[in-house]
């Protein structure tokens, strides 16, 4: 049956008067209120400008870290931070080549500025400034870090605990059973040949050296050997901690001291009875097939790499499986999605990743959302444990921030913290008490940078 014009738009009125009074129901007032919560206002990504770079040194977390703030023309700000005992001139000096630039395009800014970064401390500029354009790009999309790096493979993420060392093996071991009643399921110890130097017959060295005296040189053109008596007294020191924590709990090692390659072999192989979960840092890193010598002799897993600048070396390692497990520092390695990298490209090798951690939670965080988001992550370092004011200077998370060895993955946009600027004030170190002072003084740092002619 055919229908009038009028007819039809009487129909059509009908309809969107209808669609009007559901969209009336559907828009009531909480539910615009709450949709506009989940908008960030302040934010048009694709306007978004880097304005200023700002610092703020603490110390004592348990070590010296400078965090950074960047700042943008919209009111929204990321954090970042240096690694621990680096300096902030690292970030500072890169101020320049990033005013300007929209914080959302992290990896073009990163391919811009690595080129001012190295191994070791040196790589914390670069690394801290990524993990703060991280930070604003989330809080720009209004999403939280895991999510841009494409999504999360768990939601929280298992730390391992670092104690403080004692000569007394007892003591040690109660302070192991401690991180255990707390509910660590992972745990790290320091065994360096400290433990029997002052004892007759347990080191061979060139007489009259000290260890300040090859404090900067490396293990193997130090002429330190450990002796057969040495090697036992050490295993033995680990034997005892076994006997009180169990064998059940992962237990890693740390801090050797600079000894030769063949006594980090014999070394390696009194303790594999222990089944220690790693021996790291035996040996420098980039000593990779003296490394490769030491990995293949020992039953006992090998680990390096929390002083490895970017990618590269990591995929050298894992290709001639040097190590059994890679451990990048994310404030040296390049920052959150070069980390994020090297785990996915150790991971095709079979290698694991663990990361080194020793800083603020600004750092911790950017920690945690690049372990939820690679699939080869194992576990993650905490050396702050004995800290009381460590939680404090960060809110808009669960605490404890570390619960029973675990963080929880936040859901909060960008890195999900927020400074407690009071508590950060407090921890400021004294020589560079400023909090977040202008840097007026590195905007016009300039030179010709590219690499090629």
């Amino acid at each position: 049956m055919k229908r009038s014009v009028a007819q039809m738009m009487g129909r059509r009125g009908f309809l969107r008067r209808a669609a009007g009074i559901a969209a009336a129901g559907f828009w009531a007032d909480e539910t615009i209120e709450a949709y506009q919560q989940n908008v960030n206002t302040n934010s048009k990504p694709s306007d978004l400008k880097i304005t200023d770079l700002r610092v703020a040194v603490v110390t004592g977390a348990p070590f010296t870290c400078p965090l950074l703030r960047i700042d943008t023309n919209q009111g929204i700000h990321g954090l970042g931070e240096v690694r621990d005992g680096a300096s902030e001139t690292y970030a500072l000096m890169l101020k320049s080549r990033i005013l300007g630039e929209n914080p959302c395009n992290v990896d073009k800014i990163f391919r811009k500025i690595k080129q001012f970064g190295w191994h070791g401390r040196q790589g914390g500029g670069v690394s801290g400034i990524e993990m703060a354009l991280w930070d604003l790009a989330g809080k720009a999309y209004n999403v939280p870090v895991w999510q841009l790096l494409g999504g999360k493979f768990r939601d929280r993420i298992r730390c391992y605990a670092d104690t403080e060392m004692s000569p007394d093996p007892k003591e040690y071991a109660r302070r192991m059973k401690e991180r255990l009643d707390r509910g660590f399921t992972y745990l790290k110890m320091d065994l360096g040949i400290g433990l029997v130097a002052k004892t007759p017959g347990t080191l061979t060295q060139p007489l009259g050296q000290t260890p300040r005296d090859v404090f900067m040189t490396q293990h193997m053109f130090t002429g330190i050997e450990v002796t057969d008596k040495g090697i036992g007294m050490m295993a033995d020191y680990v034997g005892q901690v076994r006997d009180i924590i169990g064998m059940e709990v992962p237990l890693a090692a740390d801090h050797f001291g600079h000894i030769g390659v063949n006594s980090c072999i014999r070394l390696a192989k009194a303790l594999e009875k222990y089944n220690m979960a790693w021996l790291e840092d035996m040996i420098p890193w980039m000593h990779m097939e003296l490394m490769k010598k030491i990995t293949d002799a020992v039953e006992v897993p090998i680990l390096t790499g929390e002083d490895i600048y970017l990618k590269e070396d990591f995929i050298k390692l894992a290709q001639m499986h040097a190590v059994d497990i890679v451990h990048p520092d994310l404030a040296t390695a390049g920052g959150i999605l070069e980390t994020k990298k090297i785990g996915d490209a150790c991971q095709e090798y079979g290698v694991p990743m663990a990361m080194h951690f020793a800083g603020t939670p600004v750092s911790c965080m950017a920690n945690v959302h690049c372990a939820a988001a690679t699939e080869g992550f194992l576990v993650l370092e905490f050396h702050s444990a004995d800290i009381p004011w460590w939680d404090d200077m960060v809110e808009g998370i669960d605490k404890p921030i570390v619960n029973r060895g675990f963080i929880k993955v936040p859901d909060g946009p960008g890195l999900g913290i927020r400074l407690v600027d009071e508590v950060v004030k407090k921890h400021l170190h004294p020589k560079k008490p400023g909090y977040f002072e202008p840097t007026d003084q590195w905007n016009n740092e300039r030179s010709h940078d590219r690499l090629w002619s």
